[in-house]
């Protein structure tokens, strides 16, 4: 087994996580996110289609972790818990209209006595269903469970050295698949061609490492659909005088960097220019604050100021924190770089600073993942901050 972790780091993480579920009188703790599930134990597979579900109680050692038999096996290759806290439901619950693991689920929390301490569950969690906390409110003899979304997410913000090299990596990916994608675009080339290549290189890595899947496909539109920030590519050719808005990650063993750039086929005009330059002056300033102890809204606040100099108006958030990425989404949803949000920054918190703006006619962006660090923002790419073009 090779594990990504030290077992003592992830005994430091679960350390956290009871060290939160006490602060708010929590003795049970029902993770069912997929990346707080893979922070806590390091189990990482494509099984979280299948009803799993990792627990913390604050009388036990390690974790739990709960899922399909044959998704068992994985767990030995992945987690650092001890066999006996890796616990299957058989393979005749998977599908079935008669039988739920959910039930399997309460025996097992009752055999060990957690029915009788309170109980939290990720109630906003993308997984957890109404059917889920149906069965476990009713056999575990609880009305009603507290709510531990966020508890873990809050936990993971500030990054491990280890989870800051691993990023970083991720960053060095996403540098070369923007490079790539750069060169790819230009009249008469397929869109879909182009988001084929980012795959491969996000795949292959580097020479040095390799990339593993990203957790959602990249945003990236042409022309006028670049007016619309999360919608996708076609198979039509590329044609002169268009924009190619590409919002993409690196990923390394999870860890998300994300990175977006505007790439243009020919010579870009003096409006794309000006209005990137813009961009990029408001990324800048909203990155020189960044420190431990600033705001999450210090940043908003300057680029607001920038952009307002230049008489525009952003109404959205520009960025927000990010690590762990399993589907559907890379971010952390515990805060926002956005007025009015006043979460402290600490030493390695990371985030992804995405100050686009969405024209009538096509969106322009330039957005840096970057680490809080005692000495300012560290960015994880090396892509300039500028309009791209295929000769530069």
């Amino acid at each position: 087994m090779q594990l990504l972790f030290e077992h003592e780091e992830f005994h430091a993480r679960v350390a956290r996580i009871k060290d939160a579920m006490r602060a708010r009188q929590i003795d049970v703790l029902l993770i069912s996110n997929p990346a707080n599930q893979f922070y806590a134990t390091g189990y990482d597979g494509w099984s979280f289609y299948t009803p799993q579900m990792v627990v913390v109680a604050l009388d036990a050692d390690e974790p739990i972790w709960f899922g399909r038999k044959m998704d068992a096996v994985g767990a030995k290759f992945t987690a650092y818990l001890a066999e006996e806290n890796v616990i299957s439901y058989p393979d005749k619950y998977v599908g079935s209209d008669d039988l739920h693991p959910m039930d399997y689920l309460v025996q097992i929390l009752r055999d060990r006595g957690w029915h009788k301490g309170r109980i939290a569950a990720e109630q906003d969690d993308y997984y957890y269903t109404a059917k889920w906390n149906r069965i476990l409110t009713a056999g575990l003899g609880q009305g009603e469970f507290e709510d531990g979304f966020l508890l873990v997410n809050r936990v993971r913000m500030v990054k491990s050295a280890q989870e800051i090299a691993y990023m970083s990596q991720a960053g060095q990916i996403a540098t070369l698949a923007m490079d790539c994608a750069r060169k790819m675009v230009r009249p008469g080339v397929r869109q879909c061609d182009v988001m084929a290549e980012i795959y491969r290189v996000t795949t292959a890595g580097t020479p040095e490492f390799g990339g593993t899947f990203p957790c959602k496909p990249p945003n990236a539109m042409v022309g006028e659909m670049a007016s619309a920030p999360h919608l996708s590519w076609t198979d039509r050719p590329l044609e002169e005088g268009e924009v190619f808005y590409i919002e993409m990650g690196g990923v390394r063993h999870r860890y998300h960097s994300p990175l977006s750039r505007c790439v243009y086929t020919g010579k870009p005009t003096q409006e794309v220019l000006k209005t990137t330059a813009i961009i990029r002056e408001g990324l800048e300033a909203a990155l020189d604050v960044v420190r431990p102890g600033a705001e999450c809204q210090d940043m908003a606040v300057a680029w607001e100021k920038v952009i307002r100099k230049h008489g525009i108006e952003k109404d959205s958030r520009i960025g927000y924190p990010v690590g762990i990425g399993f589907p559907p989404t890379w971010g952390e949803l515990t805060c926002s770089l956005r007025a009015g949000d006043t979460t402290f920054m600490e030493e390695n918190m990371t985030f992804h600073c995405i100050p686009a703006l969405w024209m009538e006619k096509y969106g322009l962006v330039v957005s840096e993942t970057f680490a809080v660090t005692k000495d300012g923002a560290r960015t994880f790419a090396n892509c300039p901050r500028e309009v791209l073009t295929a000769n530069g």
